[in-house]
């Protein structure tokens, strides 16, 4: 954990960057009062996301390929009954 002032973050912002992005927080201090602590963000999965991974879990009814009844289709347009 590193606990720095805001003048120190500003004149060195991208080393702190750097050391956030390694994992570790940092204590931002305002005249050595701490006011916030900054960690680093999660990352996220590099690999794709697998498809079918509901497979089997539903079933899609047949009324689904049905054509919407009127007073939906006209709300997507805005009219009103």
């Amino acid at each position: 954990m590193i606990r720095i002032n805001i003048h120190e973050a500003k004149t060195h912002l991208s080393k702190y960057l750097a050391r956030l992005a390694k994992g570790d927080t940092i204590i931002l201090c305002k005249r050595n009062v701490p006011i916030a602590e900054i960690h680093p963000v999660p990352t996220r999965s590099v690999s794709p996301r697998p498809i079918g991974l509901a497979k089997g879990l539903f079933q899609v009814p047949p009324e689904f390929h049905e054509p919407l009844p009127d007073e939906i289709l006209n709300a997507f347009q805005g009219e009103t009954e």
